[in-house]
């Protein structure tokens, strides 16, 4: 193990719960087990690649096809979209998504907790990414490893002019058989359909996975409900401070030709991210603040 592992271990370890290791691809990595789940964080991104309650198969999917390598973005999870969503709306070589989820963060603080393990990292600001995004800010992720998995993205402003961000938790959620899940808590909602061109529609009833999907939801702070029926379950997604949800399956044609979702991937996935984009963006004057949260639980059927 490296010296800077054995340090973090020093620091931020915690006896049979907290341990920083080597993860796939040999990324650093911080495994997290406890009386009530298990999780795998990469400290590139901040990005958490599982979250297993005891008892329960994993939550969180990531493909087993996912290709782990510094500075690439990881297939599954959930990535931190960040400081814009979506292509840069200046400057098309700036990376989709923003950078946040392909640069080192630092872990800050770690504590064991009766309902979980708190752990909070910082993004590491780089010549890199200052000439993307030129502004003081910082970036914090908190998170509860849990029954429940609490994430809180916090963005400050520490600058003299305000700034307008984008940010999503991209998550991709395991189901058993997409085709035959509903996502409910967005019926009558607006939203832009980006398979048709950005086109403005309303949703009716249930979202059902049954071709690509790809959509950005207006103005929708509630709380949204995947209804597993494979896994006999329901993935219920809390949320504040988040006025966007976008619902993303590349269904079979765009995931083989993405290479790392495998040939079936995308049955077995759907992503529902809690964010701030499109018409959502949010604003912040100096010394404001902004945390997008949310909450992940599981419910029987």
């Amino acid at each position: 193990m490296s010296q800077h592992l054995d340090a973090l271990n020093h620091r931020f370890g915690v006896s049979g719960q907290v341990k920083f290791k080597p993860g796939p691809g040999g990324m650093d990595a911080v495994e997290v087990t406890n009386e009530h789940a298990s999780a795998t964080i990469l400290l590139q991104g901040a990005h958490l690649i599982d979250w297993t309650p005891k008892g329960e198969k994993p939550v969180i999917w990531t493909s087993p096809e996912a290709k782990f390598a510094p500075g690439k973005s990881v297939r599954g999870g959930v990535p931190v979209c960040w400081p814009w969503f979506g292509p840069h709306p200046t400057y098309a070589d700036f990376p989709a998504h923003g950078f946040a989820r392909t640069v080192p963060w630092e872990p800050i603080a770690v504590k064991a907790l009766p309902e979980g393990t708190w752990l909070a990292f910082r993004l590491i600001p780089t010549d890199a990414t200052r000439t993307m995004w030129p502004h003081a800010t910082e970036l914090v992720l908190q998170m509860v490893i849990g029954k429940t998995l609490d994430l809180d993205l916090a963005t400050w402003n520490r600058g003299n002019t305000s700034i307008t961000i984008g940010d999503a938790l991209h998550t991709y959620f395991a189901v058993g058989d997409v085709r035959f899940a509903k996502i409910h808590g967005l019926h009558m909602v607006e939203y832009l359909d980006k398979v048709d061109g950005g086109a403005r529609k309303v949703q009716l009833g249930p979202v059902i996975i049954d071709r690509e999907v790809d959509r950005i939801y207006l103005d929708t702070p509630d709380t949204c409900v995947i209804e597993d029926t494979r896994f006999a379950r329901r993935i219920r997604i809390s949320k504040q401070n988040s006025h966007s949800t976008v619902v993303w399956n590349p269904w079979l044609a765009k995931a083989a030709a993405m290479g790392d979702l495998g040939p079936d991937g995308y049955l077995h996935m759907v992503c529902v991210e809690s964010a701030n984009a499109a018409d959502d963006v949010v604003t912040l004057a100096p010394g404001g603040e902004h945390h997008l949260w949310v909450r992940y639980q599981l419910e029987p059927i």
